[in-house]
């Protein structure tokens, strides 16, 4: 397949900036601002279309009853365009539901918003939040004061948690560097120049009190939009990777899970070409987006290097897999897309996925795709973790009353019937005689 078009996404930092400012303004007509089986769905109310307020009377006029027109003939209402805000979300499927997270901004109005779309979502919980570090210069990748707080102090917030982090290999990771100048980068960087920015992003990770992190390092490796890109240097680029790697995992504390995660597709290179090995891998991802314009989605799994070889290169080498960026794109507002990326991820049980959620590709910021939003929301809507109730201990037998007397107790002889009315047969001690003397 010939290489992708570059995403309109690809700028990612002035991207997500532009679209919260969008976001901003769209939101207010828009929807409101990795759960698993044994979880309860809530009933998916639908969302009253507004009303036309009545004008009230000019002052000091005094209103006479209109007099009603003669009835006109009934005809067929125009139906509106559906839109998430306005239409009610179809029935829900009842499937169970892997981990997963909204991308949303990478700032702190990201982690902001997730609790908004929990609401959208009656009350579903985002288990996933997923974040990018600039690309910028060094100082950013490293992690600069202030920038992963807000992100850590969500992830400590919960056990259950999962803090998914985009890390570049680059500084000026956006700039279309020629593929000279990133092999010569490439080079250097296998010979270990760069390694100490990484063991500070590492410590600055412990410190932050999020050492078990997803790591995704070098993401969509085999395409041209990053600096960090594989393409012009396979091996040198592996060799990185694992430098890289092995510089985190030796600060003392962490517990990081690298994620290896292409775009989807051949693109450049075949990913396979840049897989850097078993050893220093923990999650195979995949970024998959609906795109190019008029692929299906059938197309989508049995492309070379797909939906479908991913799942069995992971299950070659006995990784998870994961989904850090999916959405919609080249195909508008897929309704189609959405439900089978939904039941494809439902079949195959990902560690976790984080939609895109801005334009062109997302379904809460993103007013323009009010079909595949109905059926995103239909699908996870509602879901609340119950407890299992705990086992309740039968109840002790209670022993029968006894109407035999004690083997050292002489009946009285009263009868039956005194037996019954006081609820048992008197008697005395044998030796009640010996007692009294």
């Amino acid at each position: 397949m010939a290489p992708r078009q570059r995403r309109a996404r690809s700028r990612r930092p002035a991207a997500v900036l532009a679209a919260g400012i969008v976001a901003s303004v769209t939101l207010a007509a828009g929807p409101g601002l990795s759960a698993g089986p044994g979880t309860a769905r809530a009933a998916v109310p639908p969302t009253p279309l507004p009303t036309t307020p009545t004008a009230p009377a000019a002052p000091g006029v005094t209103s006479t009853p209109p007099v009603p027109p003669p009835p006109a003939p009934v005809t067929p209402p125009v139906p509106l365009p559906a839109t998430p805000s306005q239409s009610p979300v179809p029935p829900a499927s009842g499937r169970a539901v892997a981990d997963f997270g909204v991308f949303l901004d990478s700032g702190p109005s990201g982690v902001a918003r997730m609790a908004e779309v929990s609401q959208w979502l009656g009350g579903t919980e985002l288990k996933v939040a997923h974040t990018y570090l600039p690309g910028d210069r060094w100082q950013d990748i490293e992690g600069a004061p202030g920038f992963l707080d807000v992100w850590a102090r969500w992830r400590r917030e919960k056990a259950d948690r999962t803090l998914v982090l985009n890390v570049p290999m680059q500084e000026r990771n956006e700039e279309d560097l020629s593929d000279v100048q990133v092999r010569w980068l490439l080079r250097q960087a296998a010979d270990g120049a760069f390694d100490h920015h990484f063991r500070a992003l590492a410590q600055r990770l412990v410190e932050l009190e999020v050492p078990d992190t997803v790591i995704v390092l070098g993401w969509e490796m085999n395409g041209t939009t990053y600096t960090h890109r594989c393409g012009p240097d396979p091996e040198a680029w592996k060799t990185y990777w694992n430098r890289i790697v092995a510089t985190m995992r030796s600060v003392p504390g962490q517990k990081f899970r690298f994620d290896f995660a292409p775009s989807r597709g051949r693109d450049a290179v075949p990913w396979t070409e840049c897989y850097p090995g078993d050893a220093t891998v923990d999650v195979i991802g995949m970024d998959s987006y609906d795109q190019p314009s008029g692929l299906s989605f059938d197309d989508q799994v049995t492309e070379p290097y797909g939906l479908q070889q991913h799942v069995d290169f992971a299950k070659a080498h006995g990784k998870a897999i994961s989904y850090p960026e999916w959405g919609l794109f080249r195909n508008g507002d897929d309704a189609e897309y959405m439900r089978r990326m939904l039941d494809w991820i439902d079949a195959h049980k990902p560690l976790y996925n984080t939609l895109t959620d801005y334009c062109p590709h997302g379904v809460w910021q993103c007013s323009a795709n009010p079909r595949s939003s109905r059926i995103y929301r239909a699908a996870l809507y509602g879901r609340t973790e119950q407890p299992a109730p705990l086992p309740t201990p039968p109840p002790a037998p209670t022993p029968a009353p006894t109407t035999e007397p004690p083997a050292d107790c002489s009946p009285l002889g009263l009868g039956d019937w005194a037996g019954y009315w006081l609820g048992t047969n008197l008697c005395l001690p044998v030796d009640w005689w010996s007692r009294t003397r």
